[in-house]
C-alpha cells in the first residue's frame, strides 16, 4: 500500500472515531527524517527535488533582477522598478485564471508551466538589450512566481489530506526558504565577478527552472471531476523512487466534508467559497508582514536609528534560520488545534510585535536596534504561524471542485497585500513611526478578529 493510500485509510478511520488524522511515523518531532518523509508524501522524491532546485534557482536571480536591469542593461532605476511592478501586476491578473484551470482537473501541469515561464524569463533576460525585452522578462517572472503558490498547494492538497497536508505544506515552505537563502548566498558571492557572473546567474536560473519543470511534469497528476458535488479523484501516475510506474488513486477530500449532498443547491455548494472570500479580505493586513522585514525594519534601522546596515542583515538571516528550524515543528506541535484559532493567534502575535517595534524604535540608537532584534523573534513566530495555518485552512475547507478558485482567492489577497505594502509602508514610515506601527497593529488585530468571527471552524 502506498503512503498516500495508507494515509487515506487512517484519516477515514480517524474521522469515524473523532480522533485527529494520523501523521506518518517519525514526523512527531519535526526532525530531518520527518522533513524527508513529508516532502516525499506529496509527489515523491521527484517533486521534492523540484522544490529544492527551483528554490535555489529563484534565490540566485530573483533578488538581483534590479541589479541586472541597471548594471547589465544600463536602464534607469525608475524604469526598472516600473518593469518589475508590471510583472507583479500581470502575475496577479493571471492567478484567478490559474485557479479555474486547476478546477478543470489540472494539477502538475499548471505547476510545471509556472516553472517553464520562469525559465523563459531567465532566458529572455539573456537576450534583453533594452527596456521592452527586460519588461517581457519581468512579466514572465511575475506570472510564473505569482501562480506558483496556488499550483503547489493544489498538488499537495490532491496527494495528501488532513493534517498530513498541513505538515507537507510546511515542509515545502521550509525547503523553499532554505533554497532561497542558499541561492541568494551563492549569488552574492558570484556577483563580485562582474557582468559575466551576473549573466551566468540568469543562465543557471533558467536551467534550474527547466529541470524542476521536467521533474514536476513527469508526475502527471490530474484530478478528474466526476461531478461538481462529488469529491475529486486524482489519478497520480507518479514514478516511485525506484522509477517504477505506480498508479495512485488519491482522494482529495475537504476536512469539512465539503462534498455536498445530492439535494444541495448551487448556493449551498458555493457557501464555503463565499466564506473563503471573506477570509481572504481579512488576510490583506496580514500580508503586510513580509514587507515589515524587507522594507520597514531596514528603513527604520538605517535611516531613523542610524544603525549599521549589519543589523538589517542580521535580522533577515535570523528570521530565515528560525523559519527553517521552527516552521515544521510548530505545525506538528499545533496539529490538534483549530487552524482558524492558530491563524487568529498569528495575527495577535504580529500586532504585538508591531507595537514592540514602535516602542523599541523610541529608544533610539543601539538600544533601539537591540530592542528591535529582540521583538523580531516575536514577529517571526507570528509569521510562522500565519504561513503555517492560512493556506492549510483554505485547503481544508475548499470544496473539491472549487479547490483552485479557493486557493487562488487566498493567494490573490496575499499578492495584493504584498504589492501594496512597499508603497504604503514607506509612505507611513516617512510620516513617523507611530503613523506606521499603530495603524498596522490595529488593522492586523482587526483581521485576526475577523478570522475568528468569519473564518471556517477548522
Amino acid at each position: 500500500m502506498s503512503l498516500i493510500q495508507e494515509k487515506s485509510v487512517h484519516d477515514h478511520a480517524a474521522a469515524r472515531t473523532g480522533a485527529p488524522p494520523a501523521l506518518p511515523v517519525g514526523t512527531g518531532r519535526g526532525g530531518p527524517s520527518a522533513l524527508l518523509s513529508l516532502l516525499t508524501a506529496a509527489g515523491g522524491s521527484r517533486y521534492a527535488a523540484a522544490l529544492a532546485v527551483d528554490a535555489v534557482g529563484g534565490g540566485m536571480l530573483r533578488p538581483f533582477l534590479l541589479l541586472y536591469g541597471i548594471g547589465m542593461l544600463h536602464l534607469g532605476a525608475g524604469a526598472v522598478g516600473l518593469a518589475l511592478s508590471a510583472g507583479m501586476v500581470a502575475g496577479l491578473l493571471v492567478v484567478p485564471l490559474t485557479g479555474r484551470w486547476i478546477d478543470r482537473g489540472a494539477r502538475t501541469l499548471p505547476a510545471a508551466v509556472t516553472l517553464l515561464l520562469r525559465a523563459a524569463g531567465a532566458l529572455t533576460l539573456l537576450l534583453a538589450d533594452g527596456l521592452p525585452v527586460f519588461t517581457a522578462a519581468a512579466v514572465l517572472f511575475g506570472v510564473g512566481s505569482q501562480s506558483w503558490p496556488t499550483t503547489h498547494a493544489a498538488v499537495v492538497s490532491t496527494l495528501t489530506e488532513g493534517r498530513l497536508r498541513d505538515a507537507a505544506l510546511a515542509a515545502g515552505r521550509s525547503v523553499r526558504n532554505a533554497g532561497l537563502g542558499l541561492g541568494a548566498l551563492l549569488a552574492t558571492v558570484a556577483v563580485s565577478g562582474g557582468a559575466g557572473a551576473i549573466r551566468l546567474l540568469a543562465g543557471v536560473t533558467a536551467v534550474a527552472c527547466l529541470v524542476a519543470a521536467a521533474l514536476v511534469g513527469s508526475l502527471r497528476v490530474r484530478a478528474h471531476r466526476e461531478a461538481p458535488r462529488r469529491a475529486v479523484r486524482a489519478d497520480a501516475h507518479a514514478h516511485a523512487d525506484t522509477d517504477a510506474h505506480t498508479d495512485t488513486d488519491a482522494h482529495a477530500h475537504a476536512d469539512t466534508g465539503a462534498d455536498a449532498g445530492a439535494g444541495a443547491g448551487a448556493g449551498e455548494r458555493r457557501a464555503p467559497l463565499r466564506r473563503i472570500s471573506l477570509l481572504s479580505l481579512a488576510n490583506l493586513p496580514y500580508a503586510f508582514c513580509f514587507d515589515v522585514l524587507e522594507v520597514a525594519l531596514p528603513t527604520l534601522l538605517v535611516l531613523q536609528l542610524h544603525a549599521s546596515p549589519a543589523w538589517s542583515s542580521g535580522l533577515f538571516v535570523g528570521n530565515t534560520v528560525l523559519v527553517i528550524a521552527l516552521q515544521l515543528a510548530l505545525v506538528l506541535r499545533l496539529a490538534d488545534r483549530s487552524r482558524r484559532a492558530v491563524l487568529a493567534a498569528s495575527g495577535a502575535l504580529l500586532s504585538l510585535s508591531y507595537l514592540g517595534f514602535w516602542a523599541a524604535g523610541a529608544l533610539g540608537g543601539t538600544p533601539g536596534a537591540a530592542g528591535i532584534a529582540v521583538v523580531s523573534v516575536l514577529y517571526t513566530l507570528g509569521e510562522i504561524l500565519y504561513t503555517g495555518s492560512g493556506t492549510a485552512l483554505v485547503a481544508a475547507v475548499a470544496p473539491p471542485h472549487l479547490l483552485g478558485r479557493s486557493l487562488a482567492r487566498w493567494e490573490l489577497s496575499m499578492g495584493v497585500g504584498r504589492a501594496a505594502a512597499p508603497a504604503v509602508v514607506t509612505a507611513l514610515l516617512a510620516a513617523g513611526p507611530g503613523a506606521l506601527w499603530l495603524p498596522l497593529a490595529a488593522a492586523t488585530a482587526l483581521g485576526a478578529l475577523a478570522v475568528l468571527r468569519l473564518g471556517p471552524a477548522q
